[in-house]
């Protein structure tokens, strides 16, 4: 399997770092890190996350990594981040 972002996962991890650097640039780091870190244990367990039945017949599910919620979809070979956000942002 690999692991794909898609444009609005990017766009996202982008729209996090440039909010925590205004106020903390090495914090912005570690979130960055740790999020982009985090979606590499799905190679070896995909269907980890919890599946999010709203979205059948598609297989979307999401892990926590910290207070950051990140949605993916197990398409084959492929395990594409979908979104990501804070836990505290209204979605």
């Amino acid at each position: 399997m690999q692991i794909k972002w898609t444009s609005k996962a990017q766009s996202d991890l982008a729209r996090l770092y440039e909010f925590l650097a205004c106020v903390n640039r090495s914090a912005a780091v570690r979130a960055v890190r740790a999020l982009t870190d985090a979606p590499r244990a799905l190679l070896a367990n995909p269907r980890i996350g919890e599946k999010l039945e709203e979205f059948e017949p598609r297989e979307v599910r999401r892990i926590l990594v910290g207070k950051y919620e990140v949605r993916y979809e197990i398409q084959a070979t492929n395990i594409y981040l979908l979104r990501l956000w804070h836990t505290r942002e209204d979605r």
